[in-house]
């Protein structure tokens, strides 16, 4: 099974994060602008803080009537979060995503963050790697692993 590390070569380590004394606007206005859901939250020495996402934005915004330009990150972020290491395997993040009901998991080496993976890249790798069993199977059974055609 891959494992995070492996997920993260292929993806990319982009990470995209906003102080928490910044506005929610601005932190909804940068996740429109690189397309993603959510954002680490990282404090002025680099230290993940909390995370951001979409759905705090409308839960403990829109919801309860905040001002996005008014409310700083920091008032709606998520603190304690649930974050990985790279050694883990694809399927055990999926399990803790999916018993957590977290969308996105922050990558944490060393107390750095070194990556973010969202329940999209992991269904997107466990997909890759059964169509690649599947295609090893069937070439299997069409003798081509043993040179017979």
């Amino acid at each position: 099974m891959l494992r995070i590390k492996d997920l993260l070569e292929g993806k990319g380590r982009s990470i995209w994060s906003i102080d928490p004394g910044q506005s929610v606007y601005q932190a909804i206005e940068m996740m429109a602008l690189k397309s993603v859901g959510a954002l680490t939250v990282l404090d002025d020495k680099g230290t993940l803080v909390g995370i951001i996402s979409e759905r705090d934005y409308a839960r403990k915004v829109i919801l309860q009537g905040k001002s996005s330009k008014q409310t700083a990150v920091s008032e709606i972020m998520t603190r304690e979060v649930v974050s990985i290491t790279e050694d883990k395997k694809v399927d055990e993040c999926m399990v803790l995503m999916t018993n957590r009901r977290i969308r996105h998991l922050p990558v944490v080496e060393d107390k750095q963050v070194t990556g973010m993976i969202s329940v999209g890249d992991l269904v997107k790798s466990i997909i890759s790697e059964q169509d690649y069993k599947i295609e090893q199977l069937e070439r299997y059974v069409r003798g081509e692993e043993a040179g017979i055609q």
